[in-house]
């Protein structure tokens, strides 16, 4: 499985849907909505072989960067 998205694309930042709320929701509600820029990218692999991706992003607003999920972003 290859990312989703790549280095240098922008994305918008958006909480994941059909879940639970939990704690990571509140780091994630102030950046919600707010254009962001793909400035690496990581894959984590289970013990069953899927392969996730994590993706540190620089949020525009503020020149900050997050740890997003490929589920917590949209092109």
């Amino acid at each position: 499985m290859n990312p989703r998205y790549r280095v240098g694309q922008k994305v918008i930042i958006r909480p994941p849907t059909g879940q639970p709320r939990g704690s990571r929701d509140s780091t994630l509600e102030p950046y919600a909505g707010q254009i962001g820029e793909v400035i690496d990218y990581y894959w984590i692999s289970t013990r069953f072989g899927e392969v996730f991706y994590i993706y540190r992003v620089r949020v525009a607003s503020d020149n900050s960067e997050i740890i997003l999920h490929e589920d917590e972003i949209a092109p």
